[in-house]
C-alpha cells in the first residue's frame, strides 16, 4: 500500500519557484547595504545581535554560529549575539514580565548605538520580534528584516529590508536560509580575520 502524501518533485519545483522570484526581486541593493551595515558594526567593535522565534530563532544562531565559529575562513571570532539562545533570560524574563519583551530587554543590554539587529520573522508581526526592532532604532542600531513577502509590521521599522516573495512559512525559511548564507559569506570576505 502506498501512502499518500506530498510530492518531492513538487515540493522542490515550489523551493525552485520562490528562489527564481529572489532573483527576479533583486536583493542585492538590500543585501549590500545589510553586508555594508554588518561589517560596519563588527570592525568597529559594536555587536550584530539576531533574533527570530521557532524556525527563525533556530535561523538566529545559526546566523551567530556561522559568525562566532567560522563560514568559509580560518579568521577571529566576530561580536554576533543570538537573543533566543540564552534559556535563562528567556524563561525567567518570559515569566516574570511576558514573552513579548524577552528580545527587546536583550537589545536594551546588549545593543549600541551603531551595532545591527537581524530581525527574523515569516510574517513580519511577531509581536516579540516587532519590540525588538523599536528597542534597537531607540538604541541607535541598524535594523536588518527577514520576512516573507509583504514585510508586515516589522517592514517600516526597518532600516532594511529582505524579504523574501512567498506566503508559505517553510518556502520563506529556505529562501531566508540562501539570504543569511550570502550575508556570512560576504561579511567574512569583507572583514576577513579584522
Amino acid at each position: 500500500m502506498t501512502l499518500r502524501g506530498p510530492d518531492l518533485g513538487t515540493h522542490l519545483a515550489r523551493s525552485v519557484e520562490v528562489l527564481s522570484a529572489m532573483i527576479d526581486q533583486d536583493l542585492s541593493d538590500a543585501m549590500q547595504r545589510a553586508v555594508t551595515a554588518v561589517t560596519g558594526a563588527l570592525a568597529s567593535g559594536k555587536p550584530l545581535l539576531t533574533c527570530g522565534n521557532g524556525g527563525s530563532a533556530s535561523d538566529a544562531m545559526h546566523v551567530a554560529g556561522e559568525l562566532v565559529g567560522r563560514f568559509l575562513k580560518e579568521r577571529k571570532a566576530y561580536n554576533v549575539i543570538a537573543l533566543p539562545a540564552n534559556a535563562a533570560v528567556l524563561t525567567a524574563w518570559g515569566n516574570d514580565y511576558g514573552y513579548e519583551t524577552v528580545f527587546s530587554r536583550q537589545v536594551e543590554a546588549h545593543g549600541v548605538a551603531g551595532g545591527a539587529l537581524l530581525a527574523i520573522s515569516t510574517s513580519g508581526n511577531s509581536p516579540s520580534i516587532l519590540l525588538a526592532a523599536e528597542r534597537a532604532r531607540e538604541v541607535g542600531m541598524t535594523v536588518i528584516g527577514m520576512t516573507g513577502k509583504t514585510g508586515g509590521a516589522l517592514a517600516p521599522l526597518c532600516d532594511i529590508l529582505l524579504n523574501v516573495p512567498s506566503t508559505s512559512t517553510p518556502l520563506i525559511q529556505q529562501g531566508h536560509i540562501c539570504l543569511y548564507h550570502f550575508l556570512c559569506e560576504a561579511v567574512e570576505a569583507r572583514l576577513g580575520n579584522g
